[in-house]
């Protein structure tokens, strides 16, 4: 039952989970450790799905919640780690979760986004209209479109001279 569950409604938005997972986390283990979190965590509330978006808006917006709250348990474990002892950079240039070296540039660049705006382009990659984005982020259409804008351009800096 678990297993026709995982091939029928969460398997067909791996992509989603992957994408969202990847860009809020530095490493592979951290990677593997939120997408199997985020498809536990949709396992387990499968019958809070209410029907009131699509499926798919509800994923993303699961899986937005469960890396956002496990980024904010990792910061505060940093910060109590920090109390006690000096803490090392875990994240370096050679740490990539996957191969193509100019998608490792696009992720970097997004990860320096804030969390709200790494949602917002993450959505906006997956060509979302504006209306749905909205709804899964919890603002209006119009701030989305002018946020839209002000990512790219903060990504086009972040990227000028990385990627051709």
């Amino acid at each position: 039952m678990c297993s026709d569950f995982y091939t029928s409604s969460i398997l067909p938005y791996s992509g989603i989970i992957i994408k969202i997972c990847r860009a809020y986390t530095d490493t592979q283990e951290d990677f593997e450790d939120y997408y199997q979190e985020v498809c536990l965590q949709i396992w387990r509330s499968k019958d809070r799905f209410r029907g009131d978006s699509k499926w798919s808006t509800w994923i993303y917006r699961l899986s937005l919640n469960i890396c956002l709250t496990l980024i904010k348990k990792k910061k505060k474990k940093r910060q109590h780690h920090a109390s006690n002892h000096e803490l090392t950079a875990e994240a370096t240039e050679d740490n990539h979760a996957f191969s193509d070296e100019s998608l490792n540039l696009l992720y970097d660049a997004i990860r320096k986004l804030t969390e709200v705006d790494r949602a917002v382009i993450l959505l906006y990659l997956e060509e979302k209209p504006n209306k749905e984005i909205a709804e899964i982020i919890g603002t209006t259409p119009n701030n989305i479109g002018v946020r839209v804008n002000r990512i790219k351009e903060r990504l086009k800096k972040l990227l000028d001279g990385k990627i051709n």
